[in-house]
């Protein structure tokens, strides 16, 4: 199969497919950060960069069974402009629409920020997906997911998934996994909104913000830090953060740029992963792909 991931970053979308048991004789990247291009080609040799999203129309490529993007999420975030579709970052979506109308791949997956469910975006979240129903012939079904459902980490997604509407053998959502608003377009009525519990007791350092508070053996966190314990409160490592999003270890050291492998900067690894899509999410979304679509 032919890959082609929009909005790429580090290839968490790759990594994913690829748990999932996935194959590709072909992988075509699109991305603008230097770090991430420099990285994608250093755990993805055989991928292929393409150059910005924008040239999407234009680009010479093999028609791709699978577009993935991670389109950027600023306007529609919490804590952003509440721009939208106007803002200057998220309204990149579009040219994602302009390649699955190109390419018409067998299956299209989009990840964005539980923002684009707030109600003050509503609108251009039905746009968006009447955007893609237009193009015709896809069975359309989206769900918020958490990270938290399988790493120690909240991380809170939108994941929609566009499927040829006549090879789909089953819905696709919702995962069968606690929680998270979901429905879908070319099939039966919008679903229920399911309710549900994180159950799953993790043996854990507690994580505030970009940093982990280290406890001493057999040492209780109620929530709120003591005096003491906020010496010990320190930075999240590198590797942590990779751990968090399910990567390997030390995924992120090495890029490749024109053509010599180099250390990525710490800051710019924080970077990369903050703005990864987590693997065990794309992991599981691809399989319940392969478990309710004839394609595969």
């Amino acid at each position: 199969m032919v890959l082609l991931e929009l909005f790429s970053g580090i290839g968490g979308f790759s990594k994913g497919l690829e748990a999932a048991g996935y194959t590709f004789d072909k992988v075509y990247f699109s991305e603008i950060d230097k770090h991430a291009i420099a990285n994608f080609k250093y755990n993805f040799p055989y991928a292929e960069h393409i150059g910005t999203v924008t040239n999407i129309g234009e680009v010479g490529i093999e028609r791709p069974h699978i577009v993935t993007f991670g389109s950027p999420c600023q306007n529609f975030s919490a804590i952003g402009d509440g721009k939208g579709l106007q803002g200057r970052e998220s309204h990149l979506v579009r040219y994602a629409v302009e390649a699955v109308r190109r390419f018409r791949p067998d299956v299209f997956i989009w990840e964005n920020v539980k923002g684009i469910f707030f109600a003050r975006h509503r609108p251009d979240f039905w746009g968006i997906v009447k955007a893609f129903a237009d193009i015709g012939g896809y069975r359309l079904e989206w769900q918020l997911c958490n990270t938290a459902w399988f790493l120690p980490q909240n991380r809170e997604r939108m994941y929609l998934v566009g499927r040829v509407a006549d090879r789909c053998t089953a819905d696709l959502f919702p995962l069968p996994t606690p929680g998270g608003v979901h429905g879908k377009v070319g099939g039966d009525e919008p679903a229920a909104r399911p309710s549900g519990t994180i159950t799953r007791n993790y043996g854990r350092q507690p994580n505030i913000g970009n940093y982990v508070l280290c406890l001493k053996s057999g040492e209780a966190y109620n929530g709120t830090p003591t005096p003491e314990q906020l010496k010990h409160v320190r930075m999240l490592t590198e590797v942590e953060c990779e751990r968090l999003q399910g990567f390997p270890d030390n995924y992120t050291r090495y890029g490749i740029y024109d053509g010599e492998k180099k250390e990525i900067a710490k800051i710019h690894r924080y970077a990369l992963l903050g703005n990864a899509v987590s693997v065990p999410v794309v992991r599981e979304v691809a399989a319940r792909i392969r478990q309710t679509t004839t394609l595969f």
